[in-house]
């Protein structure tokens, strides 16, 4: 008998921060000994893509996202810059100033890059399935994505969903 324990996750968002929940949980679960699935499925399918670059932080509707800023002195980098959404709406390129903060923040915690997570899930011999119904819906071909994963539906994921001790929906 197999005491391997299993672990399956359901990528679902695809914004730059919601990378990092299926690639940080997947690569520590592997690195625990645990055999791990993540299932991509419509937005998710972007962490998939060969070009990351396009990852930008939404902000708009995330209640829980006071921005910081990662520069200045101490007392302007510890305020909470709570922008309303209405505000956030109406600025010009307002997601690509919050990505590039969120980007900075990054890179001054020293956090990996979602590339590098990515790489290491790989490496960890991750199993990345791509949803192939997404994959049609959203008029992407095969060459859109990374090389190494595996295309399959809802029925390749509960075949070793099903056998999982953890199953999480990101």
């Amino acid at each position: 008998m197999d005491d391997t324990k299993k672990m399956a996750l359901i990528a679902t968002k695809g914004t730059l921060d919601w990378a990092y929940p299926p690639f940080i949980l997947a690569s520590t679960a592997a690195a625990l000994g645990y055999e791990v699935q993540i299932f991509f499925t419509f937005y998710g399918l972007q962490l998939l893509r060969r070009d990351l670059s396009g990852l930008k932080v939404s902000p708009l509707g995330n209640p829980g996202m006071p921005m910081k800023m990662p520069f200045g002195p101490k007392w302007f980098r510890s305020l909470n810059w709570n922008i309303p959404n209405a505000l956030q709406a109406l600025v010009p390129g307002y997601e690509s100033v919050a990505t590039g903060l969120m980007k900075q923040t990054i890179a001054n915690n020293g956090v990996a890059t979602i590339p590098d997570l990515r790489d290491l899930c790989q490496e960890a011999e991750v199993k990345m399935i791509a949803c192939q119904m997404t994959v049609e819906l959203f008029g992407f071909s095969h060459a859109d994505f990374i090389d190494g994963i595996e295309y399959g539906g809802a029925a390749t994921f509960f075949e070793f969903a099903g056998e999982t001790d953890v199953c999480l929906f990101i």
